[in-house]
């Protein structure tokens, strides 16, 4: 049985983590999931658009969200020294064609996280130079439709699940490296109030606690697609480094300098 100190907190109600689904928290959210935790929490499950939109209308008190929305929100709280990031090739976050880039003309764009949106779209205008039409997704189906020139954004499980479907694969991850030299964060946790240094202290104990567990939540998983060693030893990176935070300022220098024009 594992244990986790609570932390001594004076409240009303539970406190709402919102968390991905995706196998890339499997090792933040192992502790979250822990009987004691939960005691004062409740764990909300669901894609990063979503939790995004829960977070803003206050459904949420902290999430895990994609980068790419905080310059929308008023005030902001990074919670956590870990967070959802890429060294180099992140797997879950990529192009798919049958044509080489340099003959895509239209690509559909995922549904589920809007800084992989925000990122390919970067990528197209300032290290392929290259223009395309974009194709808004609403469900799955636009993933029967990457053929011929028209290209598709696929992320998380399901772009492990096509890695080899498609003659083409870009990865998002290591683009952004090759252009800029940085590690790529993709979602972070966040608050739209401060919360108490002594919940943080405890909300950082239960993100660490997972990497002590890997090869446990490997063989959870069942996950025959893709190898998950290899994806959350090489692929994922956890910790919100100085490096990291570099790569994510730069990030947003850029998507705000997007939005406006």
């Amino acid at each position: 049985m594992l244990f986790l100190c609570r932390a001594k907190l004076i409240q009303l109600k539970k406190i709402k983590i919102g968390a991905v689904t995706y196998l890339n928290t499997k090792p933040l959210i192992y502790g979250m999931q822990q009987e004691s935790f939960l005691k004062d929490h409740e764990l909300i499950l669901s894609y990063p658009a979503r939790l995004a939109e829960m977070l803003k209308k206050g459904e949420l008190d902290v999430a895990l969200v994609p980068v790419a929305i905080l310059p929308e929100l008023p005030e902001y709280h990074i919670v956590s020294d870990y967070c959802i990031a890429s060294d180099f090739e992140v797997a879950s976050v990529c192009l798919f064609s049958e044509k080489p880039l340099s003959e895509i003309k239209k690509v559909y764009l995922d549904y589920q996280s809007r800084t992989s949106v925000a990122l390919l779209k970067i990528l197209f205008k300032e290290h392929w130079k290259q223009e395309v039409e974009w194709l808004a997704a609403t469900n799955e189906s636009y993933i029967d439709k990457i053929q011929g020139d028209t290209a598709g954004l696929i992320i998380g499980d399901r772009a492990l699940q096509f890695h080899d479907r498609f003659a083409y694969r870009h990865d998002l991850a290591t683009a952004w490296r090759a252009m800029t030299g940085l590690p790529f964060v993709f979602a972070v946790w966040v608050s739209l109030r401060e919360m108490d240094k002594e919940w943080i202290d405890l909300f950082n104990q239960v993100n660490q606690l997972g990497q002590q567990f890997i090869e446990t939540i490997i063989q959870l998983q069942a996950y025959p697609h893709f190898d998950l060693g290899k994806y959350y030893k090489n692929c994922i990176a956890y910790r919100l480094t100085p490096d990291y935070l570099k790569g994510m300022g730069l990030f947003l220098n850029w998507y705000k300098q997007f939005m406006k024009d």
